[in-house]
């Protein structure tokens, strides 16, 4: 059986929906990063960075929450997750980038200066700045929605799966005020009968 190390509301939200769309069984294996279970010898054998998500496929051992999707989506392609056209493949790989180091990437930036980090490490500045260019590449996602359902082509593909959370995450942070057609985008993946919890929802389940 397949193997998921992670616990919401982390990343690991990004693979369970993939695998939730699939209809795959897994073991879904909590990881406390509170507690430093990701700096355990057992798990830094998995992934020395000491990241969640990983999944664990047999012999392969896969990290990084926007290529688990991909793999998942590769090995089973009845699904048609990955576009068949290399055109369609491209703008749904440029999509998947975009999201990591454009808008991903502020919103950690964000997270790590508000309360990951020690009091005395934080720079509020660097909050500021992260959340204007977050702002702006959401921008440029808002106009790209404009008169789509999809990011790419006619149809749902792993970039999808891969932007609800991301964009759920940007919602958590109230970013999505000057983005209607995000919201309504937002608003119609987690409506999906297999769409895992909100950011919201699994931090409340971790509180209750």
């Amino acid at each position: 059986m397949l193997k998921l190390y992670g616990t919401p509301p982390t990343r690991v939200l990004r693979v369970i929906w993939l695998l939730n769309e699939l209809g795959l069984e897994y073991e879904l294996i909590p990881v406390d990063l509170m507690q430093g279970e990701h700096y355990q010898p057992d798990f830094l054998a998995l992934n020395p960075a000491a990241k969640v998500p990983v999944l664990v496929d047999g012999d392969q051992v896969i990290t990084e929450s926007a290529a688990i999707p991909l793999y998942l989506a590769e090995k089973y392609p009845q699904a048609g997750f990955i576009p068949s056209a290399v055109e369609e493949r491209a703008q749904m790989h440029r999509w998947n980038f975009f999201l990591v180091t454009e808008i991903e990437q502020p919103l950690w930036r964000i997270a790590r200066h508000t309360f990951l980090y020690p009091e005395e490490k934080r720079l509020p500045q660097d909050v500021d700045l992260a959340r204007q260019e977050c702002r702006g590449m959401l921008t440029v996602l808002e106009r790209h929605m404009q008169e789509r359902e999809y990011l790419v082509g006619d149809r749902l593909s792993v970039a999808d799966f891969n932007a609800a959370y991301t964009l759920d995450w940007a919602n958590e942070e109230e970013m999505l005020g000057d983005a209607p057609r995000l919201r309504e985008y937002l608003k119609a993946m987690y409506a999906r009968p297999t769409a895992p919890p909100t950011i919201a929802v699994a931090f409340a389940a971790m509180e209750s």
